[in-house]
């Protein structure tokens, strides 16, 4: 079974239906194409919160210690010294943006933005070039 977005307007067309006995349910389900389980979810939901959708509010997963500017600002003191240590980038953070990481946190921007230690073995190597 595929994962396929429902819109509001279905699920709402869908409870309508049913609410007012226009159809019967197994009808229903197999002119809009989901299961039962799903139309019970779908109503208890709209019971309990008026809606057919759950609203998440925020944003979602834990977020970002370093800021774009931050990670640019790592990136500018690679190139610079491509020969520091996280645990020195980490002493600059601290020192030069008011920043309190851990050296993992730095490990997994750089990462991130694709610095891996192959690219700065080479920008060591065009330094001392």
């Amino acid at each position: 079974i595929m994962y396929r977005k429902i819109s509001c307007d279905v699920k709402l067309a869908t409870i309508n239906l049913h609410e007012h006995q226009h159809l019967a349910l197994e009808d229903i389900l197999t002119c809009i194409g989901f299961s039962e389980s799903m139309f019970w979810r779908i109503l208890k939901l709209w019971h309990k919160m008026g809606d057919v959708v759950k609203h998440t509010f925020g944003i979602h997963g834990h977020p970002h210690t370093l800021h774009c500017d931050d990670v640019l600002y790592l990136i500018h003191l690679i190139h610079h010294c491509p020969e520091w240590f996280l645990d020195e980038l980490l002493q600059l953070l601290e020192t030069n943006r008011f920043i309190s990481v851990h050296y993992t946190t730095i490990h997994h921007e750089l990462t991130h933005v694709s610095i891996s230690l192959k690219k700065l073995k080479r920008i060591a190597k065009e330094r001392n070039e």
